[in-house]
């Protein structure tokens, strides 16, 4: 994939993630590696409006070389992509329900959601709840790097989901994947459901994915 795809790609996908209703407003973000540099949605620019010629490039350690100044989350994005050597794309929104679902008090950290479908098995597996901190401070980046070392999925408190992967269309695929997921949460919550079982998640992971191994 030239550079050029790489800029198309995340204009793309972002104007998807719009169009579709997993953000609103100004709210989401992306991220994608280019080489030794990662392009990062700009702040203030509505992921409608994002261009491919117009896209915030950090170093690999968040260092802002060219373009308009990067989302003020962008450290989120570095963070993630330091420990998962094995993706090139983050992508953040505020999706209505994973959103709500960050707001329920009672949370297990390890599996705030439950593996209700087996695509969510395949395509989120093991996901991590983080603790609250407020939008854009880099406090939060010792939690998440930690976090991502055994999931590519994330769930910040009171905010929304952050997913890695190998590129944006299978971060925005795993990204989708628990959105729906936590729709039906929501519908089955007061009725008695049947979760995957551990096994079964298990057959869907990576080493990886199950923690028993840093991100090669």
């Amino acid at each position: 994939m030239t550079a050029e795809d790489v800029r198309r790609q995340v204009e793309r996908v972002g104007r998807s993630i719009h169009r579709r209703g997993l953000t609103h407003g100004r709210t989401g973000n992306l991220a994608v590696r280019d080489g030794a540099h990662i392009l990062v949605t700009p702040t203030g620019v509505s992921l409608e409006h994002v261009a491919a010629d117009e896209l915030s490039v950090l170093d690999a350690d968040g260092r802002h070389l060219d373009g308009p100044r990067p989302t003020k989350e962008a450290f989120l994005h570095i963070a993630v992509l330091r420990m998962r050597t094995d993706a090139n794309a983050v992508v953040h929104t505020h999706s209505l329900h994973s959103a709500a679902l960050s707001c329920l008090a009672g949370l297990d950290p390890e599996r705030p959601l439950p593996p209700l479908t087996a695509y969510y098995g395949m395509r989120v597996g093991a996901m991590r709840l983080l603790p609250y901190f407020a939008p854009g401070d880099p406090a939060a980046t010792a939690a998440v790097e930690e976090a991502a070392r055994s999931s590519h999925a994330l769930l910040l408190r009171n905010h929304g989901p952050v997913v890695a992967g190998a590129d944006l269309d299978s971060a925005l695929d795993a990204l989708e994947e628990l959105e729906h997921t936590a729709q039906i949460y929501f519908i089955t919550r007061d009725h008695r459901t049947a979760p995957l079982t551990d096994d079964q998640v298990a057959a869907f992971l990576t080493p990886t994915d199950h923690g028993s191994s840093t991100p090669t």
